[in-house]
């Protein structure tokens, strides 16, 4: 079922015409009492004035960025979506519902992201009905079925990603915000297309390991970092040994052996990769002294 537009009429005109209509039916009620006072001659100008009255029910109001959905008899007629004062069949039921952007945030949800870890999540959704007939005829309560079907969609979401990634390569919940806020919204997207609704935006709030965990989490985070950062260290000082040892055989600086390479390989290294400052040691002989 997709929204149609509704038969209505520009209210004031109608308006008018129902007026200047009731003005002339009340002159002719007066004017058949002054002529006749047989009340059988009354029942045409009465009826008339009674059907009159009855169209003044088909008078309604479309407040801006509101439509109106119609039903004749439990049948869907159409939705008017034009602001203003407006006049259709008296016999429509009508039932107002907003288009108005709207945005809720979720409570915070405990979930297991990719590698089994409990963590908390919540979001916030920015949405907005854009096909009156499916959010009123196709849902129960579509501002609920948004809210559960959020939530659901976020609790989906966050179990394909990990809380956090020490690589470039894998996307993480805390690393890669903007992807996984995309994933979210095309989720939950999916589960509201049925409901007329569009999802604007939708963006994580709320990012945290579970109470249980969170200490052992952050002492394992600083340990990944720690040992990542070690892996930076000796790749960038290999690097530099090779570099030096390089630079010194091209200059002719000194000729060095294999057992004096490993000895100034070891010292080197000793001193780019250690985390205290080296002191130095001179030695006042040689390398076999």
């Amino acid at each position: 079922m997709n929204e149609r537009n509704a038969v209505s009429l520009p209210g004031i005109p109608v308006l008018l015409v129902l007026l200047a209509a009731m003005a002339a039916t009340a002159l002719w009620i007066k004017h058949t009492t002054s002529v006749t006072s047989q009340p059988v001659a009354l029942i045409a100008p009465v009826l008339v004035m009674a059907v009159l009255a009855f169209l003044t029910k088909g008078f309604f109001q479309v407040q801006p960025n509101l439509g109106v959905v119609m039903q004749l008899f439990g049948r869907y007629t159409g939705t008017a979506r034009t602001a203003g004062l407006r006049w259709t069949n008296p016999f429509y039921s009508r039932h107002s519902v907003s288009l108005r952007v709207r945005n809720f945030e979720s409570g915070k949800l405990k979930v297991n992201d990719n590698d089994g870890n409990p963590i908390e999540i919540g979001a916030i959704v920015v949405w907005q009905v854009v096909d009156t007939a499916e959010a009123v005829f196709m849902v129960d309560d579509y501002e609920n079925f948004v809210q559960i079907q959020a939530e659901a969609a976020l609790r989906q979401m966050a179990s394909s990603y990990p809380y956090d990634a020490h690589d470039d390569k894998t996307i993480s919940l805390r690393g890669d915000g903007s992807k996984v806020n995309v994933h979210l919204r095309e989720e939950i997207q999916e589960r509201l297309a049925q409901a007329g609704v569009s999802v604007i935006e939708a963006r994580i709030s709320h990012l945290a390991y579970a109470q249980e965990i969170a200490q052992a989490m952050l002492q394992r985070q600083q340990a990944g970092a720690i040992v990542a950062a070690r892996e930076r260290i000796v790749e960038g000082a290999v690097s530099m040994v090779e570099m030096a040892l390089e630079q010194l055989s091209q200059r002719g600086v000194v000729e060095l052996d294999n057992e004096r390479k490993a000895s100034m390989v070891s010292n080197l290294l000793v001193v780019l990769c250690g985390d205290r400052s080296t002191q130095p040691v001179v030695n006042a002989g040689t390398l076999y002294g």
